[in-house]
């Protein structure tokens, strides 16, 4: 019960690269053994002991040369010729088969090996059937040795007889040195069945009038070229294809190939038809058999093409497709010159069709968008920008042409709307702002972003837009089906088309000096009118000053909307208002103006005896 160790003791060990067997010293659960401690080298040492008193220590042996069995016999193999009987059940030809082998015997380490020579197209699993090892001979662990192998016997591999049959002479050799009588060598059987199939078949031919063997010396090599074309255009994506067709002499045989040229497009498949006897006409047959499976033979076809049915300038039909010939090579000429007589030879020029011109249609506006940019897709898959006028755009940088529209419309709350139009000439843009007004009940701001306008009837072939000269005092307008009206326009636009006359029409810059003709007399008349008075400018400030001070006990006045009231009141922007209209805005602005100083300053603003100067006015009531 107090043993902890059961195993048994290591008894093989390696020294130097080779295995050696211990005596084992130690018994299973780990007791000292006592007997047969001593190895075989041991009880040799004690054998050779001799009284050393009387005779001195005893001389030791030298030992025997020794050479490893890896080395005496490295690449020494015995060779035997064998073969093995194979049953084959499924099969009416054969059942059974041979198959050679080889068996090779390693003298080095006793192993073995079996290898069938490979045959090819065999459809057997060939070559090393048993590989390199130490094959067994029985159940009780012995393994074969070459005293087991002899000629005309057999051996049991693994469940298989081999019959060695032979062997090679240095295996005769080595056998007789160590004293095997051989047996007398055996002839190797073969397999029936495969010396069958290795018989040439038997052909049975018929002689024929025709002499072919003649025709081939004869013209072998000489080849008909013909240059052909076949017309393809009828149908859809179709075109002229040049090909060449190819009649060889020898046989009789025709063969078409097409013509490539760089970077057209097609695969490189050189052959369109493979080189064959082309059948010209066929005997009747019965409609109803499949023709797409029929096996073309001469009992089949009644007349094969020949070489009087090519000729230059003339079609021929081949499996189907029209080959219209325009010209041969020299050498056709020369044969049918001298076989059939022929020399007319004209090459016929092929006149490729024009392409049809597809007229290009370009699709509606869609309203997406610049036209012109819009209209880049229409034209390349990868649109470009449509280019710009640089020079433009730097001489009339920040230069823009500003108008007053009010809307054209039905409903009486949209015609009192006022929008200002930006006319941008640097590149022929428009932008509408909508003025917010209070309490309108209309959103103001941005009406329209930056585009260029088109003009209404202008198509995407000839499209015409909007230009400074078309934009005159009292013209309609249609942006993008709403119609506005040129009510006013700013001073400015006025000073420029007066610097470049030459870049508008008459009527234009007329239509523009008539309307501030009136505003510019108005202006003339109220600086001839304020010197009437006496009134310094020193006196208007000062009188200005003292009114501020008054009207800050007025805190219910907004002076914004003071000044908002009396801008929209002045239409045409020229800073004077009659006398009545002004005394009424007052009064609904609750100004009081029956102060002395607010009626002083209403005299010293006064323009003659019924126009008020309201922009003098309006500085006593600052923003």
């Amino acid at each position: 019960p107090q043993k902890t160790s059961f195993h048994r003791s290591q008894t093989l060990g390696y020294k130097n690269g080779f295995a050696f067997s211990r005596l084992p010293t130690v018994a299973i659960g780990g007791e000292r053994l006592y007997v047969n401690q001593l190895s075989q080298a041991e009880l040799d040492e004690l054998s050779n002991k001799r009284p050393t008193l009387t005779y001195g220590r005893a001389k030791q042996a030298l030992p025997s040369g020794f050479i490893p069995a890896h080395v005496a016999f490295d690449k020494k193999i015995l060779k035997f010729d064998a073969y093995f009987q194979e049953d084959v059940p499924l099969s009416a030809e054969e059942h059974y088969r041979i198959r050679q082998v080889c068996i090779y015997y390693y003298l080095e380490d006793d192993s073995m090996s079996v290898i069938e020579p490979v045959v090819q197209n065999s459809g057997l699993p060939q070559g090393k059937l048993i590989r390199r090892h130490r094959v067994p001979k029985n159940d009780r662990g012995d393994h074969y040795h070459w005293k087991d192998l002899n000629r005309g016997m057999n051996i049991t591999m693994y469940g298989r007889i081999y019959r060695i049959v032979d062997c090679d002479p240095f295996t005769q050799v080595f056998l007789e040195s160590q004293g095997i009588e051989l047996n007398p060598p055996e002839k190797m059987v073969f397999d029936r069945y495969t010396e069958l199939r290795r018989t040439p078949m038997h052909k049975y031919i018929t002689p024929s009038d025709f002499d072919q063997l003649k025709q081939f010396l004869t013209y072998d090599k000489q080849v008909l070229r013909f240059y052909a074309v076949w017309d393809d255009t009828d149908s859809m994506f179709g075109e002229n294809r040049p090909y060449v067709i190819h009649y060889y002499l020898a046989d009789d045989t025709v063969e078409v190939r097409e013509v490539y040229k760089q970077n057209d497009g097609r695969d490189p498949f050189p052959i369109l038809i493979k080189r064959q006897r082309l059948p010209k006409t066929f005997v009747d047959k019965k409609k109803t058999f499949p023709s797409c499976v029929l096996e073309i033979s001469d009992q089949e076809v009644l007349e094969w093409y020949t070489a009087k049915d090519f000729a230059v300038g003339k079609s021929t039909t081949l499996l189907g497709r029209t080959f219209f010939i325009y010209d041969c090579d020299e050498f056709t000429r020369n044969f049918y010159r001298d076989k059939f007589g022929i020399t007319d030879f004209q090459p016929v020029e092929i006149k490729k069709k024009p392409p049809e011109e597809v007229p290009r249609v370009i699709p509606p506006y869609n309203g997406f968008g610049i036209l012109e940019d819009s209209l880049q897709n229409c034209f390349s898959l990868l649109p470009k920008p449509p280019r710009k006028d640089v020079i433009k755009m730097l001489e009339n940088d920040h230069k823009v042409l500003r108008y007053q529209l009010s809307l054209e419309s039905p409903n009486p709350e949209d015609r009192k709307r006022r929008f200002v139009l930006s006319y941008f000439l640097s590149n022929d843009m428009i932008s509408i702002y909508e003025p917010p007004v209070r309490n309108s009940g209309i959103i103001g701001g941005k009406y329209l972003g930056k585009t260029r306008v088109a003009k209404p009837g202008s198509t995407t072939e000839n499209v015409t837009y909007y230009e400074p000269s078309d934009l005159t005092i009292g013209s309609t307008i249609e942006v993008f089906g709403h119609r506005f009206v040129i009510t006013d326009a700013d001073e400015y636009v006025l000073n420029y088309m007066e610097s470049n006359p030459e870049h508008f029409p008459a009527a234009t810059l007329q239509s523009l000096r008539d309307h501030f003709r009136p505003r510019q007399v108005v202006k003339e008349t109220a600086n001839s009118a304020i010197p009437m008075h006496g009134t310094s400018k020193q006196e208007l400030d000062e009188l200005i000053v003292q009114v501020q001070e008054e009207l800050k006990l007025h805190k219910y006045l907004n002076n914004k909307n003071i000044r908002e009231a009396f801008l929209q009141c002045d239409k045409d922007g020229s800073g004077i208002l009659d006398k009545a209209q002004f005394l009424a805005l007052c009064n609904s602005l609750s100004v009081p103006i029956n102060t002395i100083l607010l009626n002083k300053l209403i005299d010293l603003c006064s323009c003659g005896e019924d126009k008020i100067n309201y922009h003098d006015f309006l500085r006593a009531f600052p923003s």
